[in-house]
Order: structure tokens, then C-alpha cells, then sequence
């Protein structure tokens, strides 16, 4: 069974472990590598918070979607694209833009090999793509993903 293909409550009870660390305070830590996302709901208008990896490439944040335009968050971006975004101890609002040119995500993928060679390179192994997949292996593959690219806008002072 492949991440895409999880139940969604499962992949539901996945979001609470980093919301708490953040809430403990250990956001400085635990975002290294995984923000929170906060979303408006396309059908509740409610907000709704995503624990998520992330990239940091000149100032602006990528995240990849494992499942696609099919991700609830993902959705939720496209049908209004301003964000709140805690990672580490920072917190700002931003606007995103959804991406799913192959090529782009492409690019995306080879930063994140680079950057995390054992995690993303375990990860890609597993999709079946070879040890060192080159940038058309790597757009091939990205056909059915999406990633989003958020620029931040406003520091959010929080007490």
C-alpha cells in the first residue's frame, strides 16, 4: 500500500503528532522539516491545519502533494490561495500558488534529493525509480503529483 492510497482517517490521525510538538513549544525542532499549514476549507470556510515537508528555496516555501490535486489542502489552495504558515518558531501569512507542470516538479525533486539524499532517495526507491533517477525519470514520475509554492506576505505576531 502506497501513501496516496491510505484511508482518509487514517491519514487524518497522521496530522495530530506535529500539531502537538508544535504545541509543546519544540516547533524550532520538529520544523526542520515539517510546517503547519493552515487552509480554509473550500466547502466549510473553516480553518483547517495540515502538518506537511517543506523546502525552502530563495525565501519562498515548496510542498510537494503526495497525492496530487486529489489532497484535501491542495484543493483547499485552489479555491483560495491565501495561508497562514508556522514553521520553526515563525509564523506568517502568504499566497500559493499551485503547481503541476512535470518539469517544475521535477525541479522540486531534485532540491529535495540533494538536500535529504537517504529520505527522499528511500522514497523515490520505493515508487521505483532507480538510486539516481535523472530529471526525465523524474518528470515521468511527476505526472500525477502537484506541489504548491507559497510566498510569504505578513510576519504574524502571536502571543
Amino acid at each position: 500500500m502506497d501513501f496516496q492510497s491510505l484511508p482518509t482517517p487514517i491519514l487524518r490521525l497522521l496530522k495530530y503528532p506535529p500539531r502537538v510538538m508544535y504545541a509543546l513549544g519544540l516547533g524550532p525542532l520538529f520544523g526542520r522539516m515539517v510546517l503547519l499549514l493552515t487552509t480554509t476549507g473550500r466547502k466549510t470556510g473553516l480553518k483547517r491545519v495540515t502538518p506537511l515537508q517543506y523546502e525552502e528555496i530563495n525565501g519562498e516555501l515548496y510542498i510537494g502533494s503526495a497525492r496530487g490535486v486529489k489532497a484535501d489542502w491542495f484543493r483547499n489552495i485552489q479555491a483560495d490561495p491565501n495561508v497562514k504558515v508556522r514553521v520553526k518558531s515563525r509564523r506568517f501569512r502568504g499566497v500559493a500558488e499551485t503547481i503541476t507542470d512535470p518539469e517544475r516538479i521535477a525541479d522540486f525533486l531534485e532540491v529535495r534529493l540533494q538536500r535529504h539524499p537517504r529520505m527522499v532517495g528511500g522514497m523515490l526507491r520505493a515508487e521505483g525509480l532507480p538510486p539516481n533517477p535523472t530529471h526525465q525519470q523524474l518528470a515521468a514520475y511527476a505526472e500525477t503529483m502537484a506541489m504548491v509554492r507559497i510566498t510569504p506576505t505578513e510576519e504574524v505576531v502571536s502571543a
